[in-house]
């Protein structure tokens, strides 16, 4: 999963994002589908029929709404989309954990912020080169030295986590966590980029959502609740 904030690059406005989502996501019985629709239709919006609707497993899904083609997955399905332009565009990208890049055309190439929650490896982190390092995980004990002391190192308080994790019921994602951070700044814009909420595995894990401790349901709601309330929120 990754993140680009953006003062100046102007996408799709969040309405009609949010339109065209719920309409090729209607039919779907994901919860993160559930909390689009629910979105959609407590802002008034009009659903148009979505065709050519195929769901891939570890892919995401793919749907035609007014012409448009629209895809809608993780990392995963990520990798067949063409994002790696805008998202090197924008004035600052943030990735998540080890952040697999399979292409520039799909991933882009920036790594400006990298939010952390594992231990990171020589290859990766030589791969990665973030310019500034976010420790999120509340298990110190993981931390190196390496990055503890890297330039502009960030530590995650405590007590945010817990706020975050009293509020979802459940320990916090990474990129939870990051998007908390992020709505709560003076941001102009945030996108989200790979994030489905483990209706696919991600490129960088083979855990599947049993086997973790996060309630997925809950974050999904509670993003398409922010998204709600705030337009500058956006996910492609």
């Amino acid at each position: 999963h990754f993140f680009s904030v953006d003062v100046v690059k102007a996408y799709i406005d969040r309405a009609s994002a949010l339109r065209l989502a719920a309409s090729a996501e209607a039919r779907s019985e994901h919860p993160l589908a559930a909390a689009i629709v629910a979105a959609a239709r407590a802002e008034g919006l009009d659903l148009p029929p979505a065709s050519e609707v195929q769901a891939s497993v570890g892919r995401g899904l793919t749907a035609r709404v007014e012409g448009q083609a629209l895809l809608i997955g993780n990392a995963r399905a990520l990798a067949d989309a063409r994002h790696g332009a805008d998202i090197d565009a924008a004035d600052l990208v943030i990735r998540i954990n080890r952040a697999p890049m399979p292409s520039p055309e799909s991933h882009g190439t920036r790594t400006d912020w990298l939010a952390l929650a594992v231990r990171l490896d020589g290859a990766d982190r030589t791969r990665l080169a973030p310019r500034r390092i976010l420790w999120m995980s509340p298990k110190r004990k993981r931390l190196d030295w390496q990055t503890a002391t890297s330039p502009g190192f960030y530590l995650h308080p405590l007590a945010d986590y817990q706020a975050l994790k009293d509020r979802l019921g459940a320990p916090p994602t990474t990129g939870a966590m990051m998007i908390d951070l992020i709505a709560r700044s003076n941001m102009a814009r945030l996108d989200l980029y790979g994030f489905d909420f483990f209706a696919s595995l991600s490129l960088s894990g083979r855990r599947s959502a049993e086997q973790v401790p996060h309630d997925f349901s809950g974050e999904a709601a509670w993003v398409a609740g922010l998204m709600q309330a705030d337009r500058r929120i956006v996910r492609h």
